[in-house]
């Protein structure tokens, strides 16, 4: 008795493919499980498909599915935030105070682009400001952000 492939086989592997991406570090078995399942829908559309040109499909839209991912979704998905970016890349970024603290001179700063993780931080800082002023990070000091007022005019630091 030949084992005879059917269509279901490749759904079938096309979702534990898929599932194991659950499992597994990378982010691979997904377009080989989408590959399987495109392979499984040919297959039941033309079922005069070969194993061997089966397995061909299977690989070559694997291959396209992985370009395809590389060259046209994952661009899409870059963190655009400025977290993880050393001391030199926060300093000099520019936001706005939305709220004054009077107790320990704390204003409360938003960024148009989060900044180490957040868009809104606690500053000090070292000149009054009032709410709605632009300000500009010239320091770390532990998990504060010191800021002095921007003045579009200035040169950037």
């Amino acid at each position: 008795m030949e084992f005879a492939f059917e269509p279901w086989h490749w759904f079938v592997l096309g979702i534990l493919l898929i599932l194991s991406e659950l499992v597994l570090p990378a982010f691979a078995a997904l377009w080989f499980g989408i590959a399987a399942i495109m392979v499984g829908i040919l297959f039941w559309l033309f079922p005069m498909m070969g194993f061997t040109t089966q397995i061909v499909t299977w690989i070559i839209l694997s291959i396209l599915c992985t370009l395809l991912w590389f060259k046209f979704i994952k661009p899409l998905s870059t963190d655009k935030t400025k977290a993880g970016l050393s001391r030199e890349a926060t300093i000099g970024q520019v936001g706005m105070v939305i709220k004054i603290h009077l107790e320990h001179d704390l204003t409360t700063v938003r960024f148009p682009m989060p900044v180490l993780g957040s868009d809104e931080w606690n500053c000090r800082s070292l000149e009054p400001v009032r709410v709605g002023d632009r300000v500009r990070v010239i320091d770390i000091l532990g998990n504060e952000l010191v800021v002095k007022p921007h003045n579009s005019n200035n040169e950037n630091l």
